[in-house]
């Protein structure tokens, strides 16, 4: 270890300081903390303190045997591995991987860490390879001598030593260890064994001993300690065993931590030992978390720490009296000192190996010893400096710099060694940095991606770390991390979550960013850096600076606080680019997918005996026309959805179609990327659906059920999840069936859109088609021309969807997703139910003449009437009664179709009686409408439903009353009896007629309550006519008339837009009083009726006020669009009214109004005039008036416009009106 070796200062000259370099006061002490993270030594003893004139040049007993308290020192033999290991920054860095990227500055060992702080004291040269990991920079040495040594016997890297000999030095060699280096480090041996145990009698040398030595001399490359103590591989495993707990977590990485899919189906470990024995091991003593200053560094440190002296820990150390202690000792002292955290050095001092005399040194006293002094401050700045200029310079990952001083040379050039490797254009890969390199990024990447469900801010540091991976590796090589590392890539896009969730706190940098990694925008900010930091390439040697990244012009700047300052961006392309559009989000994971599924299928030895597909080729999709009759080979088809989905055997081992072996890593590998290919088709599908672009839907969900009969054709067993998610696919795919049914209008442009393919699909498909024929979803995923089959098929997946959530692997697994699908099953079924009722109601609607029912209506009811029940239990699974009601009243329309399938026509095509079937089926339709009723249980649970099924038996009621008094079944009852049925059917219809609720209905509720009460009166007036007999009932009927009558004007006169029906129900009021006084006996009770009968004539005013202004508006329009046509038409009558007005109806209710005001104001006259009593002034003016009228209207011109005889009425009404003295609301202003 270099801080009991002899110090490796003391061979090499020492800097004269500069004026910066000036002793510090204690004052100017630097902030320093250590952690030790690992350590595999026992808890300090004390050290034995060696006698006066004790004699280090001879072994003591114990010599070179293992030793707990030495650690990894104490079985080797001198030199003998003394190598230092290239790869010891990555051993570290894999077993502290949450570190790594962001927490830790350098990870390195403490030597080198060291020989970068001495630089501008010592002239010796410095070579290292420096390596970038998020903020991490891993500084390893980089022997050159050895890799000239390999280049001479591989071939490998050639370039590099015509590139070194030629730019950099052209007669640097290695010296050779002296005779003294060798016998420092013995008697340095010799000490620490002594310092173990004291009592050891004194021993010869072994013969062995030289032979040793000599070896080491042809093996020792590194100029620095610690190989001494070093471990060979053969005896590693006793120093390695106590750390392989907190170790084997990290080094058998398994992806499937980092995944969705289940444990089950983690990958298996990424590297295997082969891998894994590059050197790739931590074999230092202790690993400590050292926070120098604001530099945080993990520190690899081979330094026994004894026990004893006034602290807990001291570190013990060997000089020769005769040599004074130089500044690059004292440096290495006090930095082993500050890493380690020992608070005392203990010096032996010893001449020509006899032991004169111990000191003891506290660590802050090391830089005020003399002719060692130093300042710490400038050493805190070299720190900083060197620091600044490594994180300025290398910026790219997966890059390897070379920071690189010649001995004696004051001039420090960094070089990146990738991009000379590319030039020189040799074979990929002879970096040998290359695959630690991109192991410790995926690795990073891995542990990195367990967090980052928490914090979604690493996805742009994860992105970067697994393409720069993928960047440095060979697909042919390194299949399985590449394949890994294309799958965590695609875990990255978020598919199931919300569109606004991909916002800020995915932007590392909190702007979005382009996919690409701008390799020309990162080497302008290189060179801007390096000019900022004054890290010019200002040399001797032009072409040299051209190679150079950046160049320490003198070492002396180093000491320069803050002269390097690190201006770069520690992540200039690490924000993850974000996109709203879910569509272009799949099409990066399906692209990642395919990328991974390349790798897996490239690593497969065995050919498939599949004939070779073209990749480019489209696999074309079948698309055909199929009739209602296709339905049932389509059933057997869609009846094999389920045939995948119980667990397959377990104990599957035989290859599968493209030769995989279940539970290789190409088997789970390709399991992970066909389920994430199937949830990003699943993801699109649903985005399309959501555009209306149906048929782009429903390619992209027969793509999803292809991944998923891949991933069922290898897996062994299907997980509950797996199969939660296939029944999401089904149930989607039936969504976009039963859309594509009710938008058949569209069907070109979505045949276009399903046809279409791009590259990447066709890619997948053909990696699909590699395991599997995927033919097993085609019936479920086909587009059909025909709405009924497509149904059919949209209820078949919803039915398959929901045996799988009720299967047993699955059952109570996702509650939530079974009532979803049992909503989608009770509407495909109340869709289908439709489909059949109005099939049913067209083939009634073609009948030419009225017959009996075809066998095809009553096939179409059973079938629509099945549906409807199995939509209702459906819902009522759910308890949503709002949709049961929905279907119940669906029902009701059913029935209601039935019975007027089943009206009797009679011989002469009229329509015959009220038949018994009708009033079946309508009271069946009101018995579905009460229970639609009573599943809602009030307005408010939801008041459009409750609105639509209120409206619907009161007219089911209505239709009912009124085909019992329109076409009476007199051959069957009574005309009591029908009387009775169509009062009660009648109230039970204005019972729900909703007249208070404010609505679109409610003109219609008050149109059809008026109809309703002048139906009534119409019957009781009838009945008052033909009533024979029983007084009393006379008066009822009379009565009940009468109030109807009224009840029926008042509500034809709110609705200001039914003047036929109230002009029809004043005249039927005013035939009703004539009746009445054709049966009075006294003149005055006949006059007092003919008053009253004249009263509600002048109410027709108001009825004929709307006519006249129709017949205006209507002549307007006429005006507008043809002024050469003449204004008033003779014949006008005849022609339908375009104001909406039935001319023909008015012309027929004038024809009763004209003779029955006639026939009053005569009998008016005739009674008056034959009166008795003398008549008062008013009699005679009253009676002056009724002949005036009654003589006008005689002579009005019968043939005059309809508009003139309009007004005419009017006039003579307005006249009569004054003299009624009637306040009514109809008469006229």
């Amino acid at each position: 270890m270099s801080d009991m070796s002899t110090p490796p200062g003391d061979g090499e000259t020492g800097v004269p300081l500069d004026y910066e370099l000036e002793a510090c006061s204690s004052s100017n002490e630097v902030k320093s903390s250590a952690v030790v993270k690992y350590s595999a030594a026992p808890p300090p003893t004390s050290y034995a303190l060696l006698q006066e004139k004790t004699d280090l040049k001879l072994p003591p007993a114990n010599w070179l045997r293992e030793n707990p308290q030495l650690g990894s020192a104490g079985t080797t033999v001198l030199g003998s591995s003394s190598k230092s290991k290239p790869f010891s920054s990555f051993g570290m860095a894999y077993d502290f991987i949450d570190s790594i990227g962001d927490d830790v500055d350098v990870v390195s060992d403490s030597e080198n860490i060291k020989k970068l702080l001495k630089i501008p004291y010592s002239k010796s040269h410095v070579s290292m390879a420096v390596h970038r990991v998020g903020r991490t920079l891993l500084l390893d040495e980089l022997d050159i001598q050895e890799l000239f040594m390999r280049s001479s016997q591989t071939g490998d890297w050639t370039w590099l030593k015509e590139f070194y000999q030629r730019l950099i030095d052209q007669k640097w060699q290695r010296k050779k260890k002296s005779k003294e280096h060798w016998y420092q480090k013995a008697i340095l041996s010799k000490f620490l064994y002594y310092s173990i145990n004291g009592d050891g009698a004194a021993e010869a040398v072994p013969d062995s001993l030289n032979e040793g030595e000599e070896e080491g001399e042809a093996e020792e490359f590194s100029p620095s300690w610690p190989a001494t103590f070093t471990n060979t591989p053969s005896d590693s495993e006793e120093s390695t065993a106590p750390k392989e707990e907190s170790v084997s977590v990290d080094s058998k990485f398994a992806l499937g931590q980092v995944t969705s899919v289940p444990k089950e189906q983690n990958l298996p470990t990424l590297f295997n030992e082969g891998e894994n024995s590059q050197g790739l091991r931590n074999d230092f003593v202790r690993n400590i978390m050292w926070t120098f200053e604001d530099i945080h560094m993990l520190v690899g440190s081979n330094m026994p720490i004894f026990g004893g002296g006034r602290y807990p820990a001291v570190s013990l150390r060997l000089r020769d009296n005769n040599k004074p202690i130089n500044i690059l000792t004292g440096i290495d002292y006090w930095l082993d000192n500050l890493m380690c955290n020992v608070p005392e050095l203990v010096m032996c001092f010893h001449v020509n190996g006899i032991v004169q005399k111990y000191e003891m040194i506290k660590t802050e006293d090391i830089p005020d010893l003399e002719n060692s002094t130093f300042s710490t401050r400038v050493v805190k700045d070299i720190a900083q400096n060197i620091l600044s200029f490594l994180k300025s310079n290398c910026t790219k990952e997966g890059h390897t710099y070379w920071l690189f001083k010649a001995s004696g040379s004051d001039i420090v050039k960094l070089y990146d060694l990738t991009t000379l490797c590319e030039e020189a254009e040799e074979e990929k890969c002879q970096n040998p940095f290359t695959l630690p390199v991109a192991v410790l990024l995926y690795k990073v990447a891995s542990n990195m991606m367990l967090k980052a469900r928490q914090n979604r801010k690493h996805y742009g540091t994860i992105r970067t770390l697994l393409l720069n991976c993928v960047k440095l590796l060979d697909e042919e090589r390194h299949p399985q991390i590449i394949a890994s590392a294309h799958y965590m890539l695609s875990e990255l896009f978020q598919l199931d979550e919300p569109e606004e969730d991909g916002g800020e706190s995915l932007r590392a940098g909190g702007s979005e960013d382009s996919y690409s990694d701008e390799e020309g925008e990162e080497e302008e900010e290189l060179q801007e850096d390096s000019d900022d930091n004054g890290s010019h390439s200002t040399c001797s040697d032009p072409q040299d600076d051209s190679k150079a990244v950046a160049v320490i012009r003198s070492v002396g700047e180093l000491s320069v606080p803050e002269k390097y300052r690190s201006t770069h961006q520690i992540r200039p392309s690490y924000v993850f680019p974000v996109s709203q559009d879910k569509e272009e989000r799949c099409r990066h994971v399906l692209s990642c997918v395919l990328k991974g599924l390349k790798a897996v299928d490239g690593s497969i030895k065995k050919e498939s005996d599949l004939p070779a597909a073209d990749p480019n080729t489209p696999i074309p999709l079948k698309y055909e026309d199929r009739s209602a009759s296709g339905a049932c080979a389509a059933e057997k088809g869609i009846a094999l959805l389920l045939d995948r989905v119980g667990p397959v055997q377990e104990d599957q081992k035989h290859p599968t179609r493209s030769g995989m072996i279940p539970g290789s890593w190409q088997h789970r590998m390709k399991l992970q990327l066909f389920l994430k290919a199937s949830k990003a088709y699943y993801v699109l599908s649903d985005a399309a659906t959501n555009l209306l672009k149906y048929g782009r839907a429903l390619r992209y969900i027969r793509l999803a059920l292809q991944c998923h009969d891949a991933y069922c054709s290898v897996s062994t067993t299907l997980h509950p999840r797996v199969l939660l998610f296939h029944s999401q696919c089904l149930s989607l795919c039936g969504d976009i069936q039963l859309m594509l049914a009710q938008n058949a209008s569209n069907r070109a442009a979505y045949l276009e859109e399903y046809s279409y393919q791009t590259k990447e699909d066709q890619e997948i498909l053909h990696s699909l088609h590699r395991e599997s024929s995927c033919q097993a979803f085609n019936m479920a995923t086909d587009l059909a021309m025909d709405p009924e089959y497509q149904l059919f098929v949209s209820s078949k997946c919803y039915e398959a969807a929901y045996d799988l959530l009720i299967s047993g692997a699955v059952k109570d697994q996702g509650p939530d997703q079974l009532a979803q699908v049992l909503k989608r099953l009770g509407n495909i079924r109340n869709e289908m139910g439709v489909y059949y009722m109005n099939q049913a109601a067209a083939l009634q609607a073609d009948k030419e003449a009225k017959r009996s029912v075809s066998v095809a209506e009553q096939e179409m009811w059973k079938k629509s009437f099945a549906f409807f029940e199995k939509g209702m239990k459906d819902f009522e699974a759910i308890a949503d009664n709002t949709n049961t009601a929905l279907l119940l009243c669906n029902t009701g329309r059913l029935m209601r179709i039935c019975a007027q399938a089943h009206c009797a026509v009679s011989a002469d095509q009229s329509r015959g009686e009220f038949s018994p079937e009708e009033a079946l089926y309508y009271n069946k339709a009101i018995d579905y409408y009460l229970r639609a009723m009573k599943s809602l249980a009030s307005r408010e649970s939801h008041p459009a439903v409750w609105d639509s099924v209120n409206w619907e038996l009161s007219t089911t009621y209505f239709t009912l009353a009124t085909l019992l008094q329109d076409y009476a079944p007199l051959s069957r009852k009574a005309q009591e009896q029908i009387e009775r049925e169509v009062t009660e059917a009648m109230m039970k219809s204005l019972k729900y007629c909703d007249l208070q609720t404010e609505s679109a209905r409610q003109p219609l509720y008050q149109y059809r309550a008026a109809t309703i009460h002048h139906r009534l009166a119409s019957m009781y007036h009838s009945c008052f006519r033909n009533q024979v007999g029983d007084e009393h009932l006379r008066k009822q009927h009379r009565s009940l008339a009468e109030l109807h009558y009224s009840k029926a004007v008042r509500l034809f006169l709110s609705l200001k837009d039914a003047p036929c029906e109230l002009l029809r129900t004043l005249l039927e009021r005013v035939a009703f009083a004539e009746f009445t006084m054709a049966g009075q006996s006294s003149s005055g009770a006949k006059l007092k009726t003919l008053t009253g009968a004249l009263e509600i004539m002048t109410e027709t005013c108001y009825a004929f006020q709307i006519i006249h202004k129709e017949l205006l508006e209507e002549q307007t329009q006429l005006k507008k669009s043809d002024p050469a046509e003449p204004t008033e038409n003779p014949e006008a009558p005849e022609s339908p009214s375009s104001s909406g007005l039935n001319l023909q109806e008015v012309m027929k209710l004038i024809g009763v109004f004209e003779p029955s005001l006639s026939f009053l104001l005569l009998q008016l006259v005739k009674l008056m005039t034959a009166m008795k009593r003398k008549p008062s002034n008013k009699d005679d003016e009253q009676l002056k008036l009724y002949k005036n009228v009654y003589s006008k209207l005689l002579r009005a011109e019968k043939n005059a416009p309809l508009l003139s005889r309009v007004e005419l009425y009017m006039e003579l009404l307005q006249q009569l009106n004054p003299q009624t003295g009637s306040g009514n609301t109809g008469v006229c202003s």
